[in-house]
């Protein structure tokens, strides 16, 4: 998700917050990530009903699970990322 503001994708930005209490993360990392997450929830509302959320896409929405605390949207979204997660799962193929 590289745009001009920042050399850091959202996986290594998410990765070096990880590494972080929140208090310590650098400016340039909150930003990476409040843009990253501010484009999935665009794309999960465009799609409420379908959208499926890729691994990655998952690991940024995880991080920021407080904020969507209660959204009916969000609930719906990550149990879309569970069911796909598991039906192609290695270990659920036969």
């Amino acid at each position: 998700m590289p745009n001009s503001t920042n050399q850091m994708g959202f996986r290594q930005a998410l990765e070096e917050a990880r590494d972080r209490d929140d208090e310590n993360i650098p400016p340039h990392i909150k930003k990476v990530l409040e843009t990253a997450i501010d484009e999935l929830w665009s794309r999960v509302q465009s799609q409420p009903d379908s959208y499926v959320l890729d691994r990655d896409e998952f690991a940024l929405f995880n991080y920021h699970r407080e904020r969507f605390r209660g959204s009916v949207i969000a609930q719906r979204a990550v149990a879309r990322f569970w069911d796909n997660y598991r039906r192609d799962s290695p270990s659920q193929k036969t």
